[in-house]
């Protein structure tokens, strides 16, 4: 028994050392391999309940077995924070929908109010043919009607999204999701935005090629208003896009740097006194580079601090930042004073890769918000042909 002992108490002591990274200062995090060492730690209940088993079976004394589950739990103790108003299996919050089922379905640097006629020798038009033309004609012809149903115009103002502030706090739904170097079903994407009532789209690895997919299936008739980064040869898989129901009183096609794909951002105004700042990020994976990786999740903090700003003034994050809550760098960008949906809505984890997995996935999109912005709602979902679930959530401002 004494040999079995020492092996399982090295296991266990491993598996401790493992779970104590995630308690690293900031930035160092950042050294080979442990940011996907830090990613796995919440699967670290895994051997150590073998561990505990396999101590109990063996006769070893209690306390070799209580070590391995204190590990354990030790291990699972950030991700509780996403349960703390957990109700059963009664599944997420009802979101209000469209009526429409969820299977129905050269501007980089300039902001787009995309024409709502159909047809022509546009660069959409192009972007499809053969079945998938009339696949998308289909879609766009749906799309118009479920507007003209709902009584919706693609042209509304923030004033009607956010109408009724005068009665309750305001809310309306944003989604974000990689489009794995442009891979990503522009018709899925689509479906999503008109079934959800997306009012803000996040993207992240365009293509010029999707841009255009997505506008021949009808996004420039949800959403009309769109920022989209320079593409460039360092970019982390392609460029990042926003995408909006309203026209943004302004746009840049990056608001603050980071060693990363440019940030467009999109802004309306809430009141005279506030405004709210829509940003889509995608800091580079630890693989590309250890050093850009935690720099630019850090530095995404900046946008609570960047010039301009006024102490009432949102700012929402969306994107997939390659990090979660057990990573230090990630947990130094909440306390910039970003709230992250999945935490506060905390009725179960949303984890959202890889997509081809149900289990084991972990959390890497992301949707934050500061100041008087919350969240009602957040929910990952799969969209075809990328790596990565989407995110949706419903934000809330008081």
């Amino acid at each position: 028994m004494t040999v079995v002992l020492i092996v399982l108490m090295i296991l266990t002591a491993v598996c401790a050392a493992w779970a104590a990274l995630a308690w690293l200062p900031a930035g160092a995090d950042l050294h080979m391999p442990l940011p996907y060492l830090i990613a796995l730690i919440p699967f670290l209940w895994i051997p150590m309940v073998v561990v505990a088993v396999a101590a109990a079976v063996a006769g070893c004394p209690a306390w070799a077995v209580v070590a391995p589950i204190v590990v354990a739990v030790a291990s699972r103790a950030r991700q509780a924070r996403y349960l703390a108003r957990w109700r059963g299996f009664g599944g997420s919050p009802s979101r209000r929908r469209r009526r429409v089922d969820d299977d129905a379905m050269g501007d980089d640097d300039r902001l787009s109010g995309v024409d709502d006629g159909v047809g022509g020798d546009s660069a959409a038009d192009a972007a499809v043919s053969g079945d998938d033309a009339r696949a998308a004609a289909a879609l766009r012809a749906r799309i118009r009607e479920t507007l003209r149903e709902n009584a919706v115009h693609e042209r509304e103002t923030a004033q009607d999204v956010l109408g009724q502030r005068a009665s309750a706090a305001a809310s309306f739904n944003v989604m974000t999701v990689n489009c794995r170097f442009g891979r990503a079903d522009a018709k899925s994407i689509v479906g999503a935005v008109l079934a959800r009532d997306i009012s803000v789209l996040a993207l992240q690895e365009l293509t010029q090629e999707l841009v255009d997919a997505l506008d021949a299936n009808g996004l420039d008739l949800l959403l009309p208003y769109r920022r989209l980064g320079k593409a460039r040869d360092s970019d982390n898989g392609g460029f990042n896009g926003i995408w909006m129901r309203v026209d943004p009183k302004e746009s840049t096609s990056s608001i603050i740097d980071i060693p990363a794909a440019d940030l467009p951002a999109a802004t309306i105004q809430i009141d005279p006194q506030r405004d709210i700042t829509f940003v889509s990020a995608h800091p580079k994976s630890p693989m590309r580079s250890l050093q850009d990786w935690s720099a630019g999740i850090i530095g995404l903090g900046g946008l609570a601090r960047r010039d301009g700003r006024r102490e009432r003034d949102i700012t929402v994050i969306l994107g997939d930042l390659n990090s979660g809550i057990d990573h230090p760098s990630f947990r130094t960008l909440l306390d910039a004073g970003f709230r992250d949906a999945n935490l506060t809505v905390a009725r179960g984890p949303q984890p959202t890769f890889p997509r081809w997995l149900r289990w084991p996935r972990i959390i890497l999109d992301h949707i934050l918000a500061d100041g008087d912005a919350t969240f009602g709602d957040v929910e990952s979902f799969e969209i075809k042909d990328t790596d990565h679930l989407a995110l949706a959530a419903t934000l809330v401002i008081d």
